[in-house]
Formats: structure tokens, C-alpha cells, sequence
């Protein structure tokens, strides 16, 4: 089989959308069944390719990328100009069986416009589904009805990355047959570190994420001045780079943060385990997520999750964790406060998360996408 797949985001560009898709095709690498193009972006203007694999090539189209973890709508659009005439002559140069675009938009309409030609499946990973993302109203607004539905709607297969994405894209479009395909973990990357001894020491917690308003770390923090502030010993490591940076940073600075709040930047996959490692427990705020790339790595690092609810937890916690109904900063201090002073819990949700995590490897994921490419051609096949 040969394969193309889009993305406008992959390491060291985006997030988590970039990662799983990386993550999917080192599943995909040495297989002697498949060839894979990657058509994708880099952060300079120019073209490039490298090689990924023996059975897999990457196509970098670059532009003048501001921050590596936020697009801006000019940068999407240049980006979409620019990769057009690359996507082309790749369908020009070889003749594939399908296409695979992560993210509806824009990544999907490069193959939404050569549907009569070739097939094409679309992961949807959460931004590009109309919802709460502040930031995209205005997108979801205009391109909604215009651009979004048609490419969905052209698509051999839609696939979301949970089952609470799914029912958040279905309000979009009722009409939608859409997959459910999760997340998967590296589980030889990401595992439990041994547990310290000696004196008891503060509650360790850690978020991973764009510092984007749909994270609410705002109401994080507050939790944790809350805990201070009742005397619960606690510390807070936010991992990640986005547009609230510098507001973020100025509001711990103040003196009743001080040891309590460290915010570390955008770090290097290659630091991420032992991140995990060092730390007691996985929180969260956000509003929206598809699936978290990063609450699956905490959990098969062996970290309980504390996260308000959004799409994508009913799935990973269950014995592992606690999800607060009620998003505000009281809730969540609360929720957190029960590991402070218990740590035979935290111990026994520590084992739990790591045996729920164990339930998404990658190697499954891959398997279900194989599966679904082999149906979808097949059936062009069949019709032909």
C-alpha cells in the first residue's frame, strides 16, 4: 500500500497533533506492506525532505514561523499555499492508494480538492471541531458551514481520538459516520519511576500543555494558593510554551508564590519522561482536549490524574484519578487535597494508572488505521 499523509504540524512544530502523528509512524517504519510520503511544515522558508525510515519520506514546506506551538491564520494560510503545488506533484510522482490528513482544517482541504481522485481519511484531534476554543470562534463561525462541512463530508472516513470528540464533532454534523480511534502511549519511554524515601516532602503536581486560555491554568494556580493557604504542602511545575507565557510568569512572581508555582517553558521530548518521573500527581483544567497525549504519558509514568471533565477522560480514568464535575479553583483544591496527607492512595491510584495506560499502545493504534486503509481501498476496489 501507498500512503500520503498531511499534517501542517510535526515536531518541533505544534503539539499533540504533531506528536501522535510521529508516534504513529514509528509504528508504520520497517513494515515491507507500506510506503509513506509525509507532506508537513517546517519553521524556515524552503523545502526539504528526509528520510524517516526505509519505507517512509518526509516533505518539509517551510515558512516564517512565529512560535513553534501557536499558528497564526496568515501562517496557516501561507502554509497551505505553499504546500498545494508539493501535494500535487506528489500525486503527480506517485500513485497512491489513499490519503491520511491529521486535522480537518487545513491539512484536509489540500485532499478534500482531489476527492475525485483519491481517497482520504481525516483524524480529527480537537481543534479543528467546532467547540470552546475561544481563540478559534471566529474560524468555526466562518469556515464552519463553508469549508469544514464539505470536507467532512467527502471524506471515506472521519476518525476521532475519543468518544467525547466524536459527539462534540456529531453536534456539528449529525449526519457524520464517525470512527473512534484513541491515543496511544510509549510505554517503555514513559514508566514509573522508584518511589523516594525519607521525610515527607510537599505533594508534587505537574500540567503539560500550550499555555492557551482552553487550559485554564489560571484556575490551577488558584487551586494551588488555595492548598497554601490551608497549609497543604504542594507544588506546581507547569510545563509548555504558548501565548500566556509572560502574563503567566508575572502572576507567580508574586511573593505567595514562591516555591509553590515553577513554570519550566517549552521543554525537549527527550526531558518529558524524566519529568513525569519526578513528579506525584498529573492535574488539569482544561476546557477541551481530544484526547491528552500528555495525561496518557503521566499515566504510564504511574501519576494519578486530577482533571475538570472534558472529552477524553471518560475514557482514560477510572480507578486512576479523580474528575471534578465543577470547573473552579475550590474543586480542584479539594479534589487535589485528598493525596497530600494520603499516600497509600496516591500509591494505589499510582498502579492503576499505569495499568490503565498500558490499555493504549501505539502498536494498537496503528493496527486500527491499517484495518481501516485496507477496508477503505478495498471498497474503492469493489466500486471501481
Amino acid at each position: 500500500m501507498k500512503l500520503l499523509m498531511l499534517n501542517y504540524e510535526f515536531p518541533p512544530i505544534g503539539g499533540g497533533g504533531g506528536q501522535a502523528h510521529r508516534s504513529l509512524l514509528k509504528e508504520f517504519a520497517g513494515r515491507r506492506d507500506l510506503v509513506v510520503d509525509v507532506l508537513t511544515s517546517a519553521p524556515k522558508p524552503g523545502f526539504s525532505t528526509e528520510s524517516f525510515a526505509d519505507n517512509i519520506r518526509i516533505h518539509k514546506v517551510g515558512i516564517r514561523k512565529g512560535q513553534l506551538h501557536l499558528w497564526r491564520r496568515t501562517e496557516v494560510l501561507a502554509w497551505l499555499l505553499k504546500a498545494r503545488s508539493h501535494y500535487r506533484r506528489l500525486l503527480r510522482e506517485t500513485t497512491y492508494d489513499l490519503v491520511h490528513a491529521f486535522f480537518a482544517f487545513p491539512t484536509g482541504w489540500l485532499c478534500y480538492r482531489t476527492a475525485g481522485q483519491l481517497p482520504y481519511v481525516i483524524s480529527l484531534r480537537g481543534s479543528d471541531v467546532p467547540g470552546g476554543n475561544a481563540r478559534l470562534q471566529w474560524d468555526y463561525k466562518v469556515l464552519g458551514p463553508l469549508v469544514f462541512k464539505p470536507i467532512w463530508q467527502q471524506a471515506s472516513a472521519l476518525v476521532a481520538c475519543s468518544e467525547g470528540l466524536r459527539q462534540r464533532a456529531l453536534r456539528f454534523l449529525p449526519s457524520a459516520q464517525i470512527d473512534v480511534i484513541p491515543n496511544g502511549v510509549d510505554l517503555d519511554r514513559f514508566a514509573p519511576g522508584e518511589e523516594p524515601l525519607g521525610t515527607p516532602r510537599p505533594l508534587r503536581l505537574i500540567t503539560v500543555g500550550r499555555l492557551s486560555t482552553t487550559k485554564r491554568l489560571d484556575m490551577l494556580i488558584e487551586a494551588v494558593e488555595r492548598l497554601g493557604a490551608a497549609g497543604d504542602s504542594v507544588q506546581l511545575t507547569i510545563v509548555g510554551g504558548g501565548a500566556l507565557e509572560n502574563e503567566l510568569r508575572g502572576r507567580i512572581s508574586a511573593e505567595r508564590f514562591r516555591g509553590m508555582v515553577t513554570m519550566t517553558g517549552r521543554q525537549d521530548a527527550d526531558r518529558m519522561p524524566e519529568l513525569y518521573r519526578t513528579h506525584d500527581v498529573y492535574v488539569s483544567a482544561s476546557a477541551q482536549e481530544g484526547m491528552s497525549n500528555a495525561m496518557l504519558e503521566a499515566m504510564a509514568s504511574g501519576l494519578p490524574i486530577v482533571t475538570t471533565r472534558c472529552e477524553g477522560v471518560d475514557e482514560l480514568i477510572a480507578d486512576n484519578g479523580l474528575v471534578v464535575d465543577e470547573a473552579s479553583p475550590k474543586a480542584l483544591a479539594r479534589a487535589i487535597a485528598a493525596f497530600v496527607n494520603d499516600r497509600p492512595t496516591l500509591r494505589a491510584m499510582s498502579t492503576a494508572a499505569r495499568r490503565q495506560a498500558e490499555r493504549f499502545t501505539w502498536r494498537s493504534v496503528a493496527e486500527r488505521y491499517l484495518e481501516l486503509y485496507e477496508r477503505i481501498v478495498t471498497q474503492r476496489g469493489v466500486n471501481r
